[in-house]
This record gives structure tokens, C-alpha cells and sequence, in this order.
């Protein structure tokens, strides 16, 4: 299952078929339980439109299990090779009826475990304790995002809709986007795929207009030593990558 030459190219991948039916189904029983009996979590963002787990594989780390198949093993380890460990998650549960739609970006910074002064290292800002910072932009670049669908993603239900090739292009501005000469893509994604994706990748999201919920584990990936004395704040290496 090698995808490498279209991610490098495109900047994204959509890959079907990751997670059997019964996978699927045991991901939402962990999810569910744990937010049914830990309600007041501080990691839990809630809103009309949008529930969040942030830190989620540290929140629900007995999914890991599941999320980490043979199949998603051997996708990172035969497009990206060994040696690669999260360094952030969060689950995204959008309503069926949600309103909130997200502008295009690019994602440009990294959450890391406290503040220091370190070259290139660039507008820090802090939520809940958590340090976030956008590194130099080589740190960007060899990084990358797997987007677990747990429920069939469309244009309808807000599926992520990317400029292909914008990874390419450094860190922009977003009106520094020639659109009327860019292509764009809207990643539908089936119950139980991915997709794969750069972090610099310009994305976005639309509102529901369905009524059909989106349910997304969102897991960032590097083997990237940071500065001395600053470390990946959600750091996991991965079992028996």
C-alpha cells in the first residue's frame, strides 16, 4: 500500500477499507463510555455544533489497540518508514445538524510542554495548560496527519475540501492564493478509511446540510527531535511500529 508519490505530490490520500465494520464499532463503544462516564473532563470541548476530545489518545488510550490495525501499521510504516510517534490527537464529533464550518488554513503549529526561547520558533500561545507554538518550517513539512472516518464522510456532512499541491508552497497567506488557478478537492471519505495529509495542505470544512453526523479521530505524526530542552507534549511512540 504505497500512497507516498500522491501525498508528496498532492499533499493528501484517501485510503478506504483500513478498519473492519466490527473495528469501527468497537472505537465508538470506548469513545462512548468514557464520555458518558467522565462528562466534566476538561480536555472535552462541547458546543451545539461540535464535541472534542483533545488529547485523545492519552484521554482513551485503550482504542490504540484498535486504531493501530496491521493495516495502518503497514501503511506508515511502508510510506513514511519507522521511527514515527503521535504528537497530538483529537476527536472530532460533528453534530448532525451542526452550523460550524471551519475557513481554509494551514496547520502551522505544534503543542509542545512548555515555553522556552528557541531559534524559529514562533508565535506561542497556551489553552488549558498546553503550550502551542509554529516551529521552523522544515519541522512542518517532514510531519504528517491520519484522519480515522468512523462514519461515511461527505460534501454533504462537511468532509474536509483541500487545495491539492498547496503543501508545496511553504507558509502562505491564504490570499496569497491564486484560487481561480488552484485545484480543489472535497476527500470523501467511507466509514472505516482515512486520509492522510500534509500539515502545511490548505483545508477546510463546510457546514452540514444532511443531518448526518461526522465523527473523525485526528492524530498527528513526527520523528523529529525538537530543541534541547523542549519536548512534543503528547509524545506516544507506537507499539510495535
Amino acid at each position: 500500500m504505497i500512497f507516498l508519490n500522491e501525498i508528496n505530490i498532492e499533499g493528501f490520500s484517501i485510503i478506504n477499507n483500513v478498519y473492519t465494520e466490527n473495528e469501527i464499532e468497537k472505537l465508538i463503544s470506548l469513545i462512548e463510555n468514557k464520555t458518558e462516564n467522565d462528562s466534566d473532563n476538561s480536555t472535552f470541548r462541547k458546543s451545539q455544533d461540535l464535541f472534542a476530545i483533545r488529547q485523545f489518545h492519552k484521554e482513551i488510550p485503550e482504542t490504540l489497540s484498535f486504531i493501530f490495525n496491521q493495516n495502518l501499521k503497514e501503511i506508515i510504516d511502508s510510506n513514511f518508514g519507522k521511527g514515527y510517534f503521535i504528537t497530538k490527537s483529537i476527536y472530532f464529533d460533528k453534530a448532525e445538524k451542526s452550523n460550524w464550518f471551519v475557513a481554509y488554513h494551514q496547520d502551522l503549529t505544534i503543542s509542545v510542554d512548555k515555553k522556552i526561547e528557541a531559534e524559529n520558533f514562533d508565535n506561542w500561545t497556551v489553552k488549558q495548560n498546553q503550550f502551542a507554538v509554529q516551529p521552523p518550517v522544515e519541522i512542518l513539512e517532514n510531519n504528517f496527519t491520519i484522519r480515522i472516518h468512523i462514519d461515511k464522510t461527505t460534501k454533504d456532512n462537511g468532509a474536509l475540501k483541500v487545495i491539492n499541491n498547496s503543501h508545496s508552497k511553504g507558509i502562505l497567506r491564504i490570499e496569497n492564493l491564486d484560487f481561480e488557478n488552484e485545484k480543489e478537492t472535497i476527500c470523501e471519505v467511507e466509514q472505516g478509511g482515512i486520509m492522510i495529509m500534509k500539515p502545511l495542505l490548505f483545508h477546510a470544512s463546510n457546514k452540514t446540510t444532511n443531518n448526518e453526523r461526522r465523527r473523525v479521530i485526528h492524530i498527528e505524526f513526527s520523528k523529529q527531535l525538537l530543541p534541547e530542552g523542549l519536548e512534543w507534549s503528547e509524545k506516544m511512540i507506537i507499539q510495535n511500529n
